[in-house]
């Protein structure tokens, strides 16, 4: 068995990061660091900001280094999958997002990994798409506005719902385009 190469190292160490994300989330919204929530959601923020940078860098790292491997190939979205679901479901019960946005975000991931798997088995690739990739952008961005929680900001909130609608837009607009782009796919289910 080989060692393990950087980009999936990262890949693990964005997994680890949940723990402390979520415990500092949701822990400083349940008052367990005392009564000012600000400084464990900077903590969380912080915590999500660099797990998120760790995604960037460990597909960069594998593409310039012909590091891939099939476990990347697994568990690189998985863990982003994990975070940013794990983000969203704690931001539902700090009452921060609608749990319908939520539901809509998860389930088109359900769907396109559903999807990538059926196409998978085909011996088909589904890469992913510049909609895709503006969505990620917008929903990491979303979620960081919601942890950060800046509401004596002047306008903080109505930007923080103009990026959520943003996010959501993209996730619906590509959903559809990987179905459309890839609808070829469905056809050879069997």
């Amino acid at each position: 068995m080989s060692k393990m190469n950087l980009p999936n190292k990262l890949t693990i160490f964005r997994v680890i990061l949940i723990i402390p994300f979520v415990i500092l989330l949701l822990g400083g919204n349940a008052g367990w660091f005392g009564t000012n929530e600000l400084v464990p959601n900077l903590a969380a923020l912080g915590i999500f900001i660099v797990a998120s940078l760790t995604d960037l860098l460990d597909g960069k790292i594998a593409r310039k280094y012909n590091l891939i491997t099939n476990f990347g190939k697994f568990m690189d979205p998985l863990a982003d999958k994990l975070l940013v679901c794990s983000a969203l479901i704690a931001l539902t019960e700090m009452g921060r997002i609608p749990a319908w946005v939520v539901i809509i975000i998860i389930s088109r991931e359900f769907v396109i990994s559903g999807f990538r798997l059926i196409a998978s088995d085909n011996g088909v690739v589904i890469a992913a798409s510049y909609w895709g990739k503006f969505k990620t952008t917008f929903q990491m961005i979303m979620v960081c506005l919601m942890i950060a929680n800046l509401s004596i900001i002047r306008y903080y909130d109505i930007v923080t719902a103009v990026v959520m609608w943003i996010a959501l837009a993209l996730t619906v607009i590509s959903l559809v385009d990987y179905l459309v782009k890839n609808k070829d796919v469905m056809k050879d289910i069997k």
